[in-house]
């Protein structure tokens, strides 16, 4: 049974950075991909970065450079660092498998970015 937790969203001005956070109880996980994806209001689901078990990352254009994905296969956490914040960076926050996410999602977790 996979359980995903997200954490560390909130409230951060235009340039700001924010730091999330995955916990993930997946069997296996050091050998799993991961991702982190991201919903903005009345839009579909987006892939936002990737990190294989080998830790290859991979990034959405419209983060590379700004974002960057890490993991942990001893504490089973994936992190987003995300700097120079952008308000189309607005979005529910999720981490899943990669690429083909399960059916459990976690409650995700809340990036506005405003003035």
């Amino acid at each position: 049974q996979v359980q995903i937790v997200e954490s560390g969203g909130g409230l951060v001005q235009p340039g700001g950075s924010l730091r999330l956070s995955c916990a993930a109880s997946i069997s296996a996980f050091s050998i799993r991909n991961m991702a982190w994806y991201r919903q903005a209001p009345g839009k579909q689901r987006e892939w936002v970065a990737d990190i294989t078990n080998f830790r290859t990352t991979n990034y959405a254009d419209s983060v590379k450079g700004r974002f960057s994905i890490s993991r942990d296969n001893v504490k089973n956490t994936v992190s987003l660092q995300m700097n120079s914040l952008k308000s189309e960076d607005t979005a529910v926050y999720y981490c899943n498998l990669f690429p083909a996410p399960g059916d459990s999602w976690g409650q995700g977790t809340q990036v506005t970015v405003s003035s």
